[in-house]
């Protein structure tokens, strides 16, 4: 292996002038001590809106402070303490997990959307002893409840934190107008209101925390399709959106920013650049809870004077499909940040043409909290089609199976180093010791390309992984829920080009009851997976592909169908 500094040359010469090559930590010992200089820089300034309601941060800083404090005097949780946050973009994600962190603990972000069996899976991988849920979803964790190891449950509606007389109709809409509430019984449940108005009576006792304290339990897949936590430890965090702080100072001014936040805040991409890059500037965050209503997305932009916006490459896509888009106003919109999956060039150009304002696509992934590289935003040095360049203080390497650098221009597996790298995965050595190398090397399982000048190029996956809507599908995981149908004799789960959520989930089945539907195969794929984990489509086979000792061939069904399509194309 050559020498670091050989590999920094190319894209050093090519970083936005203003930006610093390596970050610097300065005061911050925590996340904790990074919320604490917002709100005390912007006490006044718009933090957070959702549906109308909007709080500053001087009152997110008190109604986290009442949540920490129920979270210690009430529930009796201690530093370390694992809590579980199920919840969608809605005013009482920042309050809980500001909250959590105040309290000490270690928070457990779930996705709204998964089933009783994924909630159980991970509620007890990671010991979580308490879950804030939202009412819409709480029928699936009384399902699982006594066979984890949670203590206590806060539950939440989408209307709670919302002005009276607001609140109340919304709430009642969901329930009894969208029937959105599956009915549950939780007695022991507290609301999120009521858990407020318990910690109000005192204040909490702030964590003493450190940079090498653990903050998040993110989990993610693997090649095993089992979920595995990202121990993120709360330098990783601050690291990673004081890199991402750094990379946006050409454009974004302290306390004149407001961003759109479409992507779930449970989702890493959007905890760490929305929550928390954008705090750092004082930034005004526009939640957007549900980002698939289209027609209500597009009214809120209407009637928001932003200047950012992150999304995924299919939500820019739908955005412009809809025939009011050009009703909305872009003349303030400095930039919108793209990742979680690759940035199409068509959707890129059609975005700039159509708002005159640029896309700048990203890379990470959780394991790295997550950002590694991005475009610059400024200069006019981005280059679409590629991921851009390494944030400050990020190592990038091009490797050869053997691990050695290849020359610029050549493919090979991506590695990362960083101060945003994970510790490891959460009780998983074994699998940690697949993607650490020696010197605290990440093995992303990418395979990328560095072109002249330093920016990185992704050419392929090396894992099985699909990408949907920028979730991570594992193919194991779908094969396994499909496999357990006694109608199922053999499966294999690919993911394939969609127009709509980038790639969808195509399963290929061999028959054992030739009366076997495709309908009654998804169906039932459903019952262990969320539904975007689900087969899109169902291709029935006489055979499936395999290796000479039986192991099934998922790229020789890939190279298949990708033929088919280049013919019908």
């Amino acid at each position: 292996m050559h020498d670091i500094k050989d590999s920094l040359r190319p894209w050093l010469s090519s970083y936005p002038p203003e930006v610093n090559t390596d970050i610097d930590f300065g005061t911050y010992s925590s996340v904790l001590s990074f919320m604490h200089e917002s709100f005390g820089k912007f006490p006044s300034r718009s933090a957070f809106t959702n549906m109308g309601t909007t709080l500053t941060f001087t009152e997110i800083d008190q109604l986290s402070s009442h949540f920490a404090s129920f979270l210690q005097n009430e529930l009796g949780l201690r530093k370390g303490d694992r809590i579980a946050l199920q919840l969608p973009n809605l005013l009482q994600f920042p309050i809980a997990l500001f909250g959590a962190m105040k309290a000490g603990l270690v928070v457990v972000n779930t996705n709204p959307l998964y089933t009783p069996k994924e909630m159980l899976h991970q509620f007890n991988d990671a010991g979580a002893k308490a879950v804030v849920i939202l009412a819409n979803y709480a029928n699936h964790l009384e399902a699982i409840l006594k066979q984890t190891s949670v203590e206590s449950v806060i539950v939440t509606e989408v209307g709670d934190l919302l002005s009276f007389p607001k609140n109340l109709v919304v709430n009642l809409a969901v329930k009894y107008l969208k029937k959105m509430v599956p009915p549950f019984h939780l007695p022991t449940a507290y609301s999120f209101n009521q858990a407020l108005a318990l910690g109000q009576k005192r204040p909490p006792k702030e964590a003493d925390l450190s940079l090498q304290d653990l903050a998040f339990l993110q989990y993610t897949g693997g090649t095993t399709g089992v979920a595995k936590g990202a121990m993120l430890t709360h330098r990783n965090v601050v690291a990673n959106a004081l890199q991402i702080s750094e990379w946006m100072k050409p454009l974004l001014r302290p306390g004149e920013e407001t961003v759109i936040t479409a992507l779930p805040m449970y989702h890493i991409f959007s905890l760490t650049v929305n929550l928390l890059s954008f705090m750092k500037y004082g930034g005004h965050s526009v939640l957007i809870t549900n980002p698939r209503d289209i027609p209500a997305f597009i009214q809120t932009l209407r009637h928001t004077s932003f200047t950012a916006m992150t999304g995924v490459n299919t939500l820019f896509n739908a955005l412009m499909n809809h025939p009011d888009f050009s009703k909305i106003d872009f003349s303030r919109c400095k930039l919108s940040v793209a990742g979680a999956m690759a940035l199409q060039t068509t959707v890129a150009q059609r975005w700039f043409e159509k708002t005159r304002s640029p896309i700048f696509e990203g890379y990470g992934l959780t394991e790295a909290s997550p950002v590694l590289c991005c475009n610059p935003i400024a200069g006019g040095n981005d280059i679409v089609g590629t991921i851009g360049l390494p944030l400050p203080s990020t190592w990038i390497r091009i490797i050869d199976e053997e691990g050695r650098d290849v020359p610029i221009g050549q493919a090979g597996e991506l590695v990362a180093k960083g101060p945003q790298v994970m510790t490891g995965y959460y009780q998983r050595p074994d699998e940690t010791a697949l993607v650490m190398m020696d010197g605290g090397w990440l093995r992303t399982g990418d395979i990328a390309v560095m072109q002249d000048g330093g920016f990185f190029r992704l050419v392929d996956r090396k894992k099985d992984m699909i990408l949907v809507s920028g979730f991570n599908v594992y193919p194991n995981e779908v094969e396994e829920a499909i496999a357990s149908h006694p109608g199922v004799l053999e499966v294999a789960v690919i993911g394939v080009p969609d127009e709509h959520s980038g790639e969808a989930v195509k399963a290929f089945v061999v028959k054992k009851d030739p009366l076997l539907t495709a309908e009654e195969v998804i169906e039932h794929a459903k019952k262990s997976v969320t539904g975007y984990k689900a087969p899109k489509t169902v291709e029935f086979r006489s055979e499936l592909p395999k290796t000479n000792v039986g192991k099934i061939l998922r790229r020789a069904l890939r190279e298949k169908t990708d033929q088919k399509q280049w013919a019908t194309a």
